[in-house]
């Protein structure tokens, strides 16, 4: 479950957790954007980051 597209670090250095306002983490394997201080992994469709809390899923959540 990879996206054709490499997540571009430049952008991964400007996004913030919506709920948080932390720093997240790129999980290349799970193509998803994690916030551990929210304990939420929010996904990557086609390579573009979707930070919408309600599309994010809890971390320990089954995929």
């Amino acid at each position: 479950m990879t996206s054709a597209t490499p997540l571009d670090p430049e952008l991964l250095a400007i996004l913030v957790c919506p709920v948080t306002r932390t720093p997240l983490r790129y999980d290349r394997e799970a193509d998803e954007l994690i916030s551990e201080a929210a304990g939420l992994a929010y996904p990557i469709r086609d390579g573009v980051p979707v930070m919408l809390v309600e599309e994010a899923r809890k971390l320990g959540a089954s995929r």
